[in-house]
């Protein structure tokens, strides 16, 4: 195994994003019609937050959880921007990083997934389902 690694070996490059001044159904639909779990948020290239299908159900299922699809996208759009509920301040790691401080990162048990940047740009994410993967292959 390699000790020093690039994060962009396992990373997914170009991830499903969502863009902040998107509707929240949006990013609902991404997440439930693409199977992921977290959307990173963006404004053109640049990395502005995180959204994960965690925060969709903490505002999805309170007062609105018993409504179909199309009545819950409708109280969500309406009560709710991407910005409401994304983490404006992710944990991101640079794509000149190592697999092995992607895994340090991501062993702290906090998240699953950690947005790649160049700079700003966001150019992967990399997950803890990425990194079981990677272990696989290796044994």
């Amino acid at each position: 195994m390699k000790k020093n690694e690039s994060v962009t070996h396992v990373m997914t490059p170009s991830p499903i994003c969502v863009a902040k001044n998107e509707s929240v159904s949006t990013a609902r639909h991404l997440i439930n019609e693409k199977g992921v779990h977290h959307l990173p948020v963006v404004e053109g290239d640049k990395l502005v937050g995180i959204l994960t299908s965690h925060d969709l159900m903490r505002v999805s299922f309170g007062d609105f959880g018993d409504q179909d699809g199309r009545s819950l996208d409708a109280v969500l759009d309406h009560t709710y921007s991407i910005a409401d509920i994304m983490n404006d301040s992710p944990v991101s790691i640079d794509k000149s990083e190592t697999i092995r401080e992607a895994a340090r990162i991501l062993a702290a048990g906090e998240f699953h997934s950690l947005p790649v940047v160049d700079g700003d740009t966001l150019v992967g994410i990399v997950t803890s389902s990425d990194l079981i993967r990677h272990l696989l292959e290796l044994y």
